[in-house]
């Protein structure tokens, strides 16, 4: 077996991407494998860009290539360092390290300006005088070819003379652009002389004032690929269109000159589309801009840092991503699959714990007043190596509101007048009366409780079909809880015009007064928990000495979905 064949053999899955390496290494059209994930810095990354990092990571790693970080920062109107440090910081959270392959496309500058001199010598680049205007009404319609330029036909030297001169900065912007002469009667509209450099006095923020001129996305990026010797440009099907100039670029210029190795190729894969979610980053920059959220690591938000701050582990990404897997087609991923994958990682790895949300005060009559005592308690039930912890119980304690009723229904099995359940890792106790207030509200409850009943079982074999967890009212430390819904109330929003007008009211919902056991609140971990009988939780970063917030991560069980929207 080679080693490529190993290699293959040894990841899990196999898909098209990764199949047309493992071709290319073993044909000998390339002798390592080197990927980029190259975003702009002018937003967070989000969880479709996690599948991005993870293919293009997750190649290099499992062909024993390389994979490069680079900043596509050819807009300085548009960027900033914020960005450009939340990029390498979720890139590094989601698990993955570029090491010394940190690069910019503003690295490449002199570089890529001098390409555009030898476009303009060999007569395929002209500069154009036409207004931003005029290019768009000539450039033609998918059934209509477009219109020459009135300045197509300029000669090399006049060319060059405008383009050095638009680099002096004697013209002001939309002055003049340079456009690769191409075809404008193409029935690819990329083709249709496209724009390589546009004038743009800016300060960018790592070569300042340097430049005036910067290049198109389009003629930077695979251009910056050849540089850095990049085997395999892996990006999402909507640049299939964009790959002959990309190619028709490639042949162009003298990039073997640089190393001597094989010119790199690009391939799609179908980017992720997720229900009830919008990816867009010009959407989600109007949502933290018009205050629809609470910042780009709002947890509403698909960003990593919004995931992040929510609790979502980064391996239940990688998870998710692996499950989706990579595909040639567009598709809309249902998000109980995103859900799942939180929820399998979440349930392994989370210690347990108990909180109260929606706290009912009960007074146990018959416990000594002023007594407490401490009680064991499982850390997590698959993993005895969690060890147990101790946790107050005392006469007076907090259940959740929903755990009683004073009209039972048949499949009611929790607590109830006259009716008997067992705490969790506590006694059996029974309701003996309900205290009113003067509306009407029930504001406590009197109990009784069986000792005999010590962790939970009783000695006579008497069975209870309810148990409740619960805290200590004199021990419990008070928490402001954050459930977190999805954002948008449709899977595909937008389809009826501005995603803002499916905008879900009940995306969050705060509540004030839960009650969470000791422990909770001495952990200073910003890992998530598991309340029981509630979800997973974890402490926001809004906490303070004085003050626990908690983060809904996800709940035990998918129920919004058909309580909320219909199960639409």
């Amino acid at each position: 077996m080679s080693a490529v064949e190993a290699i293959a053999a040894s990841e899990g899955g196999r898909d098209f991407i990764r199949d047309i390496v493992a071709a290319d290494l073993a044909t000998g059209r390339c002798t390592g494998v080197v990927t980029r994930f190259p975003p702009e810095p002018n937003g967070y990354l989000h969880i479709g860009h996690a599948k991005s990092i993870c293919l293009n990571f997750g190649v290099a790693r499992e062909f024993g290539g390389r994979c490069h970080l680079r900043f596509d920062d050819t807009n300085p109107t548009r960027e900033a360092q914020e960005y450009i440090d939340a990029i390498e910081r979720d890139v590094r959270w989601l698990g993955f390290d570029w090491g010394p392959h940190l690069y910019h496309a503003s690295d490449h500058f002199e570089q890529l300006y001098s390409w555009a001199e030898h476009l303009i010598e060999a007569g395929h680049a002209y500069v154009d005088d036409q207004s931003p205007e005029d290019m768009r009404a000539s450039r033609g319609t998918l059934t209509e070819p477009g219109r020459d330029s009135p300045y197509r036909e300029r000669g090399p030297e006049e060319n060059l003379d405008l383009f050095r001169r638009m680099r002096a900065g004697e013209y002001p912007n939309g002055a003049r652009v340079l456009r690769a002469r191409i075809d404008m009667a193409s029935g690819n509209m990329n083709l249709r002389d496209p724009v390589l450099y546009r004038i743009l006095h800016a300060a960018h923020p790592r070569t300042g004032t340097t430049w005036c001129i910067y290049p198109t996305y389009d003629f930077a990026h695979g251009q910056s690929d050849a540089i850095e010797g990049v085997t395999h440009s892996i990006c999402t099907l909507e640049f299939e269109d964009h790959r002959p100039l990309y190619d028709w670029l490639i042949e162009r210029l003298p990039i073997q000159q640089l190393d001597g190795s094989s010119r790199p190729l690009q391939y799609e894969f179908a980017r992720l589309n997720l229900a009830h979610t919008v990816l867009s980053k010009r959407f989600l920059t109007r949502l933290v801009q018009d205050g629809h959220v609470a910042g780009w690591d709002d947890p509403r938000m698909p960003t990593l840092a919004g995931l992040r701050r929510r609790g979502v582990p980064s391996e239940a990404i990688r998870e998710f991503v692996r499950r989706v897997g990579v595909a040639r087609a567009n598709s809309l991923v249902d998000v109980a699959i995103f859900d799942s994958a939180v929820r399998d990682v979440l349930n392994r790895a989370a210690p347990r714990r108990m909180a109260v949300l929606r706290p009912l005060k009960i007074v146990i009559e018959n416990y000594p007043a002023g007594r407490s005592e401490e009680l064991d308690a499982i850390n997590h039930p698959d993993d005895a190596g969690a060890g147990k912890r101790q946790i107050p119980f005392g006469r007076e304690l907090y259940i959740e509101r929903e755990d009683f009723t004073e009209n039972p229904p048949k499949n009611f099995h929790r607590l109830g007048p006259g009716r008997e359940v067992r705490l969790r890792y506590a006694y059996f106790i029974t309701c003996r009366e309900v205290v009113k207030d003067a509306a009407g509200d029930i504001v406590e409850l009197r109990c009784t409780y069986d000792p005999a009943t010590h962790g939970g079982n009783a000695p006579d074999g008497r069975k209870v079909r309810g148990t409740i967890h619960w805290v200590s009212a004199a021990h419990a430390a008070a928490a402001e809880i954050r459930l977190y819904n999805p954002l948008f109330s449709r899977p595909d929003p937008g389809a009826d015009g501005d995603p803002s007008a499916d905008l879900n009211p009940a995306s969050l919902e705060i509540l004030q007064g839960a009650m969470v056991e000791p422990g909770v609140a001495s952990d200073n971990s910003d890992r998530a928990v598991q309340f029981e009988r509630q979800g997973y939780f974890c402490r926001d970063p809004d906490s303070t000495p004085g003050r626990l917030v908690f983060n809904r991560t996800i709940g035990l069980r998918d129920t919004w979905a058909k309580t909320q929207i219909g199960g639409r």
